[in-house]
């Protein structure tokens, strides 16, 4: 008789770096054990939006998303995306100062995004706001509109990072490098979190079964960037594989010392800005 696999919903989003780090379990590469992983692919938005009632099993999150999630999930060790010197970018037709900046209406990927959170430090104050899906805001970025809503500006995440030039637009600031200038530190962007109602022995399990997929991964890379490509919206192999670099990596496999201290750093950021309601002490599996 065949024991009945206790089953993981897992949420990820549908860009190279994701795909990448769960390629082993999306292809079964691995030995899953006990556990069966079935795989959503939505924006980063609508998973911080869904990790709100506690939906997945198993989910990435932004870490700004992370702060309004902690009675249900704990933050695993493994699966981090960081911004060491570089991330989300803010683009425009011209260059234009945070001065100018904090003056316009800027597209971004939602307001639970750590981009978001980040844009609000950088320029210290609220701003008007477009919310736009991510794979949309350089094309309304470039066309100065979306839906009728004036666009001046776009927070950029994802591979547009590297593509935004196709465009005719030029970056105004990187959040990445102006967080480390700041804080000689990366900037804490995604992780992946998962529920605590799992209890200890699932969630320690399924822990190593994600840095196992990740790990298979980094050693399999060829592999791994072939399956993530399809993923890779305008991307060519050398800029996906540029891409998948900056966001998988030796801070995907842990946080470390130093990773945690950045996201327990932005989430303080975040409260004495007034951007998150209350204090969040990050909670880390295992």
């Amino acid at each position: 008789m065949t024991a009945t696999k206790q089953q993981i919903r897992v949420g990820h989003s549908p860009d190279p770096d994701d795909a990448f780090m769960f390629y082993a379990l999306a292809q079964g590469a691995i030995d899953t054990g006990d556990y069966e992983f079935h795989h959503q692919l939505v924006d980063i938005e609508t998973l911080n939006r869904r990790a709100l009632s506690g939906e997945l099993e198993l989910t990435a999150v932004s870490l700004h998303g992370y702060a309004y999630l902690t009675d249900t999930y704990l933050l695993c060790n493994s699966g981090a995306s960081m911004g060491d010197g570089y991330g989300p970018l803010v683009v425009a037709g011209k260059r234009l100062s945070a001065g100018e900046l904090a003056e316009k209406t800027i597209a971004v990927p939602g307001t639970l995004t750590s981009a978001y959170l980040a844009l609000r430090l950088y320029l210290q104050a609220d701003f008007r706001h477009v919310v736009v899906p991510f794979d949309q805001i350089l094309t309304a970025t470039a066309q100065r509109s979306y839906q009728g809503q004036t666009v001046d500006a776009g927070l950029i995440i994802h591979e547009g990072q590297l593509t935004y030039s196709r465009h005719d637009l030029a970056m105004c600031v990187d959040l990445g490098q102006w967080w480390r200038d700041h804080t000689d530190l990366p900037l804490p962007l995604g992780a992946n979190a998962i529920r605590k109602d799992l209890g200890p022995t699932a969630i320690g399990d399924i822990s190593r079964l994600l840095k196992a997929s990740i790990q298979y991964a980094l050693q399999h890379r060829q592999a791994a960037l072939e399956y993530a490509l399809q993923y890779g919206r305008d991307l060519d192999h050398a800029q996906a594989d540029k891409f998948v670099g900056m966001y998988v990596n030796d801070w995907t496999l842990d946080f470390g010392p130093r990773g945690r201290k950045a996201v327990r750093l932005l989430l303080q950021r975040g409260y004495e800005a007034g951007v998150i309601p209350q204090l969040v002490e990050p909670e880390f599996a295992g």
